[in-house]
């Protein structure tokens, strides 16, 4: 862990991948209020891999977890899901994502990609149910579902498949 005032966060998956000329595993996290849904890739940004579910309590507790994390994984760089309205403005939840974002950038010393997460929640709904989850089994996963979803999704337009 440091503390990189100069992190770089950013909505810009260009200036995020020119921060990683080397690539690395990402870390994706669909930030939830009670829980925190993770996500890993490989070093060569093909595959998105639903991880553990975190909780979420204070923000000190959860960089410790997050610290640990990236570290056994060797995490190169993060991206946080940011909930857009559908009309593309930011509410209250975009703002604390943000914030959320700058200050684990520092306190990690890593760099952060925010990215656009509508529809991912649905969209891991919808992969869940077609996998036969039960209600129960779905509301466990569903985090680190979305976060797979986000982190695949940003992972393709860094590699260049989406543009």
């Amino acid at each position: 862990m440091s503390d990189s005032p100069t992190a770089l966060v950013t909505d810009e998956a260009p200036a995020f991948a020119a921060a990683l000329p080397d690539g690395g595993v990402l870390l994706g996290l669909d930030l939830g209020t009670k829980t925190i849904g993770t996500a890993l890739c490989d070093a060569g940004w093909q595959f998105a891999t639903a991880g553990k579910t975190l909780p979420r309590g204070k923000f000190g507790r959860d960089r410790e977890a997050l610290a640990t994390l990236t570290t056994a994984r060797g995490v190169a760089g993060i991206v946080i899901g940011l909930p857009r309205n559908m009309d593309g403005s930011e509410g209250p939840r975009a703002q604390s994502s943000r914030a959320y974002a700058r200050n684990l950038a520092s306190a990690l010393g890593l760099p952060v990609l925010l990215w656009d997460e509508r529809w991912s929640t649905q969209s891991a709904e919808r992969d869940l149910i077609g996998q036969d989850f039960s209600r129960r089994k779905r509301a466990e996963k569903i985090d680190s579902h979305a976060a797979a979803i986000i982190l695949q999704a940003a992972m393709d337009r860094l590699s260049g498949s989406v543009f």
